[in-house]
């Protein structure tokens, strides 16, 4: 029960920060896909850290649940961005929808790993 009550209250500080952000995208520069896109490459390199200091270190589980289910789950909001490719797609802007999902997954994976190695010591 622990568990469902650390994915519950992080889920809703990171979809809350995830529409703060849209918000702030929005307002700033009128592009609200660069929002999805940005806490995409955000919440990929903060579970790379996760993962590293999971591997590295005793983290409690409900901790755990916190940061890298609730909190990023709801963070990164990846139906979103598969809602926008839909939309990319339905427009006929193909270049827009191939050059949202290789931006996104390549350079996710990358900040992935990147912050996996970085906080792993390896």
């Amino acid at each position: 029960m622990q568990g469902l009550i650390a994915v519950f209250l992080g889920g809703g500080i990171g979809a809350s920060l995830r529409y703060l952000t849209g918000l702030l995208f929005i307002k700033t520069t009128g592009f609200p896909y660069l929002a999805t896109f940005s806490v995409n490459i955000i919440g990929c390199f903060i579970i790379g850290i996760m993962y590293a200091l999971t591997l590295k270190y005793s983290i409690p589980n409900n901790l755990k649940l916190f940061i890298m289910v609730g909190l990023l789950g709801g963070l990164t909001t990846f139906s979103s961005f598969c809602l926008e490719n839909f939309i990319f797609l339905k427009e006929g802007k193909f270049l827009h929808f191939i050059a949202n999902i290789l931006l996104s997954l390549i350079i996710g994976l990358i900040a992935t790993i990147i912050g996996y190695y970085i906080f792993s010591g390896k």
